[in-house]
């Protein structure tokens, strides 16, 4: 299947910011409708929010949470053509009076279809243009092969049982699809290649993508973000660590919009950037998507968002311990390669 170099990746993922009114409120901030809606928090502890087109925008989960899917009708009540409308938010998720709020959005397709491919029919929204597929399935005992619509071996997959208590089982190919890392939780890589393979050394293809429900826990609904790379828009990688504060240079080919970081080697928490929050260089506050902290920036001059990638500048075993090896993953403000905007001030 051929892609499409994208030339302005805010078409495909945004960055939002908003103050809390604890009324019914409308973001407008988007070039277009979200399929998938993280939120955060930024003055306050509390739990991160996940919502999407597929399973329905009032259903939702906690990322930083094993809890179980929920309905919240005074939360996000609508996905609209340039962002969201929030409700009076009784949780306080997402729209409680005076605290402030990120929210992250990916567009995948704004519909659904059914995916017969594997042994199990999916509901998929996808978006290939954009490598990004959100995948709603029911799990049955045993091995299940799951469509997942990009038409290329994904690089990244992100799976939540969504009736059960259960962790966010996150691979990506290059950390090696026998082994998996879980969104809300700060341990390092676990070997196990039932989560996305059908037995070892069987990867993820341009079709399929497969969940043995013994390896998870038990059979359910689920639901699985599949992403790849484009050229332009998203990269999914890893580096090593060298300790010092001229870090590693990281290449993505584009200026970084958000960047997630985890350390696989050892215990530490995932840790949240983008280019909205922080206009400038350093790129310091973050966010951790396995806490329910508030936004911090307490890990000295974390990265520098650059015009053709991002450079870590801290020596925080978050981002840098020598050695140590960690996965990320990025998407675009303005590729690299087409590149219309003014970069971030480099150093």
């Amino acid at each position: 299947m051929a892609y499409t170099t994208i030339n302005k990746g805010s078409s495909y993922f945004d960055t939002s910011l908003w103050t809390g009114t604890g009324a019914i409120q409308s973001i407008t901030s988007l070039n277009f409708q979200p399929d998938w809606l993280w939120v955060k928090s930024r003055s306050t502890a509390s739990n991160h929010r996940s919502q999407n087109s597929v399973t329905g925008v009032t259903k939702g989960m906690n990322p930083n949470q094993t809890s179980a899917e929920d309905t919240l009708t005074d939360c996000v009540t609508s996905f609209n053509s340039n962002g969201f409308t929030l409700g009076a938010d009784s949780q306080g998720y997402v729209n409680t009076s005076s605290r402030t709020y990120v929210g992250w959005s990916w567009l995948a397709s704004n519909t659904t279809v059914s995916n017969t491919s594997g042994s199990i029919t999916s509901t998929v929204s996808v978006n290939t243009t954009a490598g990004f597929s959100i995948v709603s399935f029911t799990a049955t005992s045993g091995v299940s092969s799951i469509g997942h619509g990009l038409g290329v071996a994904p690089k990244m997959i992100i799976l939540k049982t969504r009736n059960q208590v259960a962790g966010w089982i996150t691979g990506l190919s290059v950390n090696g699809w026998d082994k998996y890392l879980t969104l809300n939780s700060v341990s390092g890589n676990t070997t196990d290649d039932r989560m996305f393979s059908p037995s070892a050394g069987t990867d993820p293809t341009s079709t399929l993508f497969w969940s043995d429900q013994a390896a998870i826990g038990s059979a359910g609904t689920m639901i699985a973000y599949c992403f790849t790379d484009i050229k332009g828009y998203s990269k999914f990688g890893s580096y090593t660590g060298n300790g010092s504060t001229e870090g590693t240079f990281i290449y993505t080919g584009f200026k970084p919009a958000f960047v997630v970081i985890k350390n696989t080697s050892q215990n530490n928490d995932w840790i949240m950037f983008d280019s909205v929050r922080n206009t400038y260089n350093a790129t310091n506050l973050y966010l951790l998507p396995s806490q329910n902290d508030a936004e911090a920036s307490g890990i000295g001059d974390g990265l520098d968002f650059l015009s053709n990638g991002f450079k870590i500048r801290s020596t925080n075993s978050t981002v840098n311990n020598s050695g140590n090896t960690y996965i990320y993953m990025s998407f675009a403000s303005n590729p690299f390669v087409t590149s219309g905007g003014i970069p971030v001030t480099a150093r």
